[in-house]
């Protein structure tokens, strides 16, 4: 059953057409994810199929009664109104407590908020999410979401992929989020020239459906060129030649996996970066480093010793207000540990793209302002001009010769990434580097990362970037450690959703014992949160900002002498399993394994206490 039906519907905006003659409809129960080009017309077809926008031309059918929910990238929040009002409207505290789907919404999207805080007074994320969280609390026969992603870490993407997935709604999503797509789409439009191309499946069968169209028509044109030269061929000649034709007989996939390129070279790139940078890059020695300077805000890093070698390419991974950003910023040199040292190699040539947009000369050209910086730049075998990479990066054409001021944000964040590109740098730090790119940008800047050679540190909640640009994942735990990830992104899901991976953000919520368990909320004037908002605001109810700092360090103290005997645990288990025959040692193994665990149960009882403490 269709539930809204589009009939040769054109629209425009000034002298650009956005859809052009486009036919569609979307039925129910069916997910549609979009994707295309910035400024091709996204997210004017999602507005025009919710109703938001009439057409300039063609008809809109909706099936009468219709529920639709509609996230868009417009901030329409009444600044006075509570959060409580927003997302929860009239129902009463123990009707939305006692609903196990609500409280799991609350938890995972507005967890670290405070219903009774003033839309007004929330950032720009937190607005955002506060309007996700209203839209999937209600019912809806179609949800449309443009860019829901937005302000989400990877746990809350995870969350979200699979809450979408469990809902019998149908959903339409504009997302540059390539993992996210997978996950929650069965069928992809892509915008493009005004058209909507539609192929089945994901995104990953979105690209081999798309190069697969590519490669026919390619096949098709050259059989036009070969019939136009032969024709040519024959008025010159007289006689018509005979010619065998064309044979196509290659299987399409055989095709494709034919012209296939190469894996990045992780070898020789490694060569070429220990080359240029010798053998130390960062070395970290007893580190200990706050989000909010010495022994304020959240532990980051705890008496840390960690090397950063030549040609590392590292993923970090962490909730929002783990300290992500806090260790690019001790690496770059802007901010000081509280105690240990950052050594730093001699031949470091840092580049470092923040969160924050760099200042740019306003009147000048987008070209200039690259070549300001280098006008050729060599990546792995091949040298660019500015304006080849310009080219890659989105700005074709005309575009090169706009000026700085009339950019968007989007655009001045590709701009600020390729003059630092253009510096040559060996080390590079890239917090968010994806923000408001799309998808056909995005797979340019990974294959101009793929060919670059030095040490890479990035951070990024596009997963399907960050797996695809780096070679490990370490992760911030809340312990003050770097934990490796053998598994990437699913070991700290599974850890996260396991409840063995204490963040900054479970310490700092309402509940801790509650936090720690995804989904479940305060059934009282709060949620049971995942972040660190109640530090930003002075510390918890009944404790002063030094008394929750020092019942904090107690709590890492107490994790990391639990991480300790859990280790001693399970040497224990093995060398008791290595005994199973020799009775003496078993029994003197047995003995050590009970006094551990006695030790064990003592320290985890403090624990407790202690998060209680916290959690009054």
């Amino acid at each position: 059953m269709n539930l809204v039906n589009l009939e040769s519907v054109s629209h425009a905006y000034g002298p650009k057409p956005l859809l052009s003659d486009v036919s569609l409809g979307v039925e129910a129960g069916e997910r549609i994810g979009v994707v295309g080009r910035n400024g091709g017309g996204k997210t004017t077809l999602l507005s025009v199929i919710a109703g938001a926008v009439r057409p300039d031309k063609g008809r809109v059918t909706h099936n009468r009664g219709l529920r639709v929910g509609f996230l868009s990238q417009q901030d329409t929040l009444d600044a006075d109104a509570a959060v409580r009002e927003i997302v929860l409207g009239e129902r009463a505290e123990h009707e939305w407590a006692g609903d196990q789907g609500v409280r799991e919404i609350l938890t995972n999207l507005i967890g670290d908020l405070d219903l009774d805080a003033r839309a007004g007074d929330l950032s720009g994320g937190e607005r955002r999410r506060t309007a996700l969280a209203r839209l999937l609390i209600d019912d809806h026969d179609l949800i449309m979401l443009d860019e829901p992603t937005n302000h989400l870490d990877i746990e809350a993407i995870a969350w979200l992929a699979g809450h979408l997935a469990a809902r019998k709604s149908a959903l339409v999503a504009v997302t540059h989020d390539r993992w996210f797509l997978d996950a929650v789409s069965s069928r992809t439009w892509e915008v493009v020239d005004g058209r909507v191309e539609r192929y089945e499946g994901g995104y990953a069968a979105y690209v081999l459906a798309k190069a697969e169209r590519a490669r026919i028509a390619q096949a098709a044109e050259e059989r036009r060129q070969n019939l136009m030269r032969k024709e040519i061929a024959w008025l010159r000649r007289g006689p018509p030649a005979r010619t065998s034709k064309p044979k196509f007989r290659i299987e399409a996939a055989q095709a494709l996996i034919a012209n296939e390129p190469p894996p990045r070279e992780t070898v020789e790139l490694m060569k070429f970066a220990a080359a240029r940078l010798g053998k130390t890059v960062y070395d970290l020695e007893d580190v200990t480093l706050h989000a909010g300077g010495p022994d304020s805000g959240p532990l980051v890093l705890d008496d840390l010793t960690w090397q950063f070698g030549p040609g590392d390419r590292i993923g970090l991974i962490g909730v929002n207000g783990s300290g992500k950003s806090s260790v690019l910023r001790l690496l770059a040199g802007t901010v000081v540990p509280d105690s240990g040292r950052v050594i730093k190699g001699k031949t470091v040539r840092l580049a470092h793209l923040s969160q924050e947009l760099a200042e740019l000369d306003p009147g000048r050209r987008v070209l200039e302002t690259v070549e300001e910086v280098r006008k050729y730049l060599q990546v792995g075998k091949r040298e660019w001009t500015a304006s080849q990479l310009l080219e890659r990066l989105g700005f074709r054409g005309e575009a090169q010769w706009k000026v700085v001021g009339d950019l968007s944000g989007g655009e001045r964040r590709r701009l600020q990434l390729l003059r630092l590109l253009m510096d040559d740098p060996n080390v590079l730090l890239l917090d968010e580097p994806t923000n408001d790119l799309d998808i056909e940008t995005l797979n340019e800047l990974e294959d101009l990362l793929d060919a670059w050679p030095g040490t890479l540190v990035l951070v990024s909640h596009d997963r399907y970037f960050l797996e695809r640009v780096t070679d490990r994942c370490v992760a911030l735990l809340g312990d003050g450690k770097l934990s490796l990830l053998p598994g990437g992104v699913d070991e700290y899901l599974e850890r996260r959703a396991a409840g063995t991976a204490l963040t900054a953000r479970v310490g700092a919520s309402a509940n801790s014992t509650v936090a720690q368990t995804p989904g479940a909320a305060a059934a009282s004037g709060g949620v049971a949160g995942t972040s660190t908002s109640d530090e930003a605001n002075g510390g918890l109810s009944g404790l002063s900002a030094k008394e929750e700092r020092e019942l904090r360090k107690e709590l890492n103290r107490l994790e990391r002498q639990l991480d300790k005997l859990s280790d001693q645990e399970s040497r224990l288990h093995a060398a008791m399993a290595d005994a199973a025959s020799d009775y003496e040692k078993l029994g003197s193994l047995d003995a050590q394994l009970r006094e551990i665990t006695t030790q064990k149960d003592a320290i985890e009882a403090e624990w407790l206490e202690v998060a209680d403490r916290l959690g009054d």
